[in-house]
């Protein structure tokens, strides 16, 4: 394991004492409002932190006291039997500590934009299309996360050709970033008489939400059309041209929202168009790093196969981690933090290894 980074870590108290102090003295509400957001995020890391100090410290005490021979031979027994259990708490916060500190990825607290396009397999694969949506709505749902569709194109038989929409709350992209890719259905169909297995699939991107800071978007690379469109899912017929689609001209990239509000859809759309515009922009930094990134979670092809649903078996099986589970109900309901942090882990530890290779 690489050792522990003992000045990053005094530097992080230090600047945690500072952010309490300087939202002490009762700044402006906006410096207040950053303060508390660093705050938030430093406070798990720095607690941590405090925990292995005091565990050193107390190794440091026991051994001190068991081999100080003028002391009470009861106290020093008492030492030598609380010793390993300090020392395997401490090996345990070390192991905390090397997540925490790990390079953390910029976008990983916010929220997401979740895009599910049917894939081969005609109805089927738009059917599954659905359940995936559903699947994350759900998910989205036990974390108190907010799904609002953007667009969608129905399928004819059901489900969606497309989908696409945003999953707002803390940390969404974090939790989901691993799900873009190809994802396989192997079911059979209602209207298979014969029961004869099916093979489908759908392609899901889970891109971070842009801020207006992180793309700058001029007024002359983009151009907006109104038109008159049924709501995402054909809610409803809009006899007004609320519905807004803009092309930003030098990507190519095209946006729509349609719901009732013109100016809300227009305030969606540039919402997408950001995040589109960053999307790629992290796309090509991870394709000019790709030859030093070894794990292949974090690869990001999103031609890549990455999950096979097969319903006959009640299994999942990622194929990134070769890991299967058997309650593929449950899983399309929307419990999925197994895989999810499953997911996380096998990251983290191809972080850790490679820190361990620079070490």
């Amino acid at each position: 394991m690489a050792k522990l980074p003992v000045e990053k870590m005094r530097e992080l108290v230090r600047r945690f004492g500072e952010i309490e102090a300087r939202m002490s003295a009762g700044p402006a509400a906006d410096v207040y409002v950053k303060l508390a957001s660093e705050y938030s995020e430093l406070q798990p890391v720095v607690g941590k932190i405090q925990q292995y100090e005091k565990a050193v410290a107390e190794i440091s005490d026991l051994r001190a006291l068991m081999g100080d021979r003028n002391s009470d031979r009861d106290m020093r027994d008492l030492a030598e039997m609380e010793l390993p259990q300090v020392e395997t708490q401490l090996e345990q916060l070390e192991k905390d500590m090397q997540i925490l500190l790990l390079p953390k990825d910029a976008a990983d607290e916010r929220s997401a934009i979740l895009e599910i396009r049917a894939g081969t397999g005609g109805s089927e694969a738009a059917l599954f299309a659905g359940d995936l949506f559903r699947m994350y709505e759900r998910f989205a749902s036990t974390k108190g996360w907010k799904v609002e569709v953007l667009s969608a194109s129905d399928g004819e038989a059901g489900g969606y050709k497309e989908v696409i929409a945003t999953i707002t709350g803390r940390g969404v992209f974090s939790k989901l970033k691993f799900e873009s890719g190809v994802h396989r259905v192997q079911r059979v169909p209602d209207t298979e008489g014969s029961g004869r297995i099916h093979t489908s699939a759908a392609t899901v991107a889970v891109m971070p939400e842009a801020q207006e800071i992180d793309i700058e978007i001029r007024p002359e690379d983009i151009r907006i059309d109104t038109m008159r469109s049924s709501g995402a899912g054909g809610q409803h017929v809009n006899t007004t041209d609320s519905a807004v689609r803009i092309t930003h001209m030098p990507s190519g990239i095209v946006v729509t929202s349609s719901e009732k509000s013109q100016h809300q859809n227009r305030a969606k759309a540039m919402v997408e168009l950001r995040t589109r515009l960053y999307d790629a922009e992290r796309q090509r930094a991870d394709s000019e790093r790709s030859a030093d990134r070894k794990s292949q979670v974090g690869s990001g092809d999103r031609s890549e196969r990455i999950r096979t649903y097969n319903f006959p078996q009640g299994r999942v099986t990622d194929h990134r981690i070769n890991l299967t589970l058997y309650k593929l109900d449950r899983m399309m309901e929307g419990d999925i933090d197994e895989l999810l942090d499953a997911l996380i882990a096998d990251y983290q530890a191809g972080q850790l290894a490679q820190l361990g290779n620079l070490a």
